[in-house]
């Protein structure tokens, strides 16, 4: 049986625990494998992942990051894949997933943060996450003056979505759009792959004994 090693965001119960949306309920457990019956149909019936971590957290439904391994009547899509079963190989808890998004957020905005005419306090806050409300304010004002060039325009999306990611927006929301705002304004492709390749590694680092 063909088996995929692919990334997956779930959902939290109120223990912290993933486990499967969409009504389903089911706790994600390291090690175990969940299934899904009747026809497998991409987006509509069956276990989804990406293979590449920026892909999967475009579709996050939640922040809690894991590794998992799809099997069995296996459909692969542009960017993710769906089959019947899906064993969690492990995965992050709740607030060290967050953490990790958070940081990732920043480094996405830091990553074009010499696109446009930066502010200091930005740069601080994207560096230690230390002074969000003024980093946030400095960067809604450098919005009103700088020309509004379409580079300057995503790396400030990108800056903001960072700085948005501490004060109550959902963490996986946040990195997704530092992330896909930092790629256009460094061009694209080779960017996300960039981007992707960094976040895979930091996710990766506690867990390469795995």
């Amino acid at each position: 049986m063909k088996k995929i090693k692919a990334w997956h965001f779930a959902i939290a119960n109120n223990k912290g625990q993933p486990i499967l949306g969409f009504g389903d309920g089911r706790e994600i457990i390291d090690g175990s494998t969940l299934s899904i019956n009747g026809p497998i149909n991409m987006c509509k019936n069956g276990l989804h992942g990406s293979v590449k971590i920026l892909d999967a957290l475009g579709y996050a439904s939640g922040p809690i990051i894991t590794r998992v391994e799809i099997s069995g009547d296996i459909i692969i899509g542009h960017n993710k894949i769906v089959g019947r079963n899906r064993k969690c190989l492990w995965h992050y808890s709740v607030q060290d997933s967050e953490e990790l998004l958070r940081y990732f957020a920043r480094m996405s905005a830091l990553y074009v943060a010499d696109k446009w005419d930066c502010p200091d306090v930005v740069y601080e806050y994207l560096l230690t996450a230390r002074n969000r409300d003024a980093a946030r304010d400095a960067a809604w004002a450098a919005a009103r003056d700088a020309a509004r060039a379409a580079a300057w325009d995503v790396a400030w999306a990108a800056a903001r979505a960072a700085a948005g990611a501490a004060a109550g927006a959902a963490a996986g929301a946040a990195a997704r759009a530092a992330a896909w705002d930092a790629a256009g304004a460094a061009a694209g492709a080779a960017a996300w792959d960039e981007l992707n390749n960094y976040l895979e590694m930091l996710v990766n680092e506690p867990n390469e004994r795995r």
